[in-house]
């Protein structure tokens, strides 16, 4: 009986270390959703009009909390400005976040770059439509503020997107306000 006891008291003592290590990691994550606007810049800009974008996002904290790897997945939609139709942007981008404050501070800006991967379809009503998926890249910046006693905070961010579409890349600026849970 107290071999059983030393094994249950053992293992009781390694699931609590376990436990222990597994809230310390989901403590440095935070998860997130956005909405905004999608604005095209360059030759996207001559072609469609002002659209909208939603996102979903998680991102790991490092060490002190300063830096961050981010993963987003993002649909956006806008239309053609003279002709009926529309253009559908739907994709990946992993990031590095860089925050200039910690955590605790109740307004945090930080700034980002990433890779990613998107499909762009554009579509013309009555000549169909033609589809691409492409490389891209983004470089922008954000402000984050506390919400509460909580990890709740509301952010406001853009970043400017390229994606490596034939002939002319498509470009574009997500200006985007949402909430983040976490750290």
């Amino acid at each position: 009986m107290g071999t059983i006891l030393r094994c249950a008291a053992l293992l009781a003592a390694l699931l609590s270390v376990g436990v222990a290590t597994a809230a310390a990691q989901l403590s440095k994550v935070t998860l997130g959703a956005a909405a905004g606007l999608l604005l095209p810049t360059g030759e996207y800009a001559s072609q469609d009009k002002l659209g909208w974008l939603a996102s979903a996002r998680g991102a790991y904290w490092l060490g002190s909390g300063k830096l961050g790897v981010r993963g987003e997945v993002s649909y956006g939609e806008t239309t053609h400005d003279t002709t009926a139709g529309s253009t559908k942007v739907v994709g990946g981008m992993a990031s590095l976040v860089y925050a200039l404050g910690t955590s605790t501070a109740s307004t945090r800006p930080y700034l980002m770059g990433g890779v990613g991967f998107y499909s762009v379809d554009v579509s013309v009503t009555g000549f169909g439509s033609a589809s691409e998926s492409k490389v891209g890249f983004g470089v922008g910046a954000g402000v984050s503020f506390k919400m509460g006693a909580g990890g709740r905070r509301w952010f406001a961010e853009t970043r400017y997107t390229t994606i490596s579409t034939s002939g002319a890349s498509t470009t574009f600026l997500p200006i985007v306000v949402g909430i983040s849970l976490g750290k």
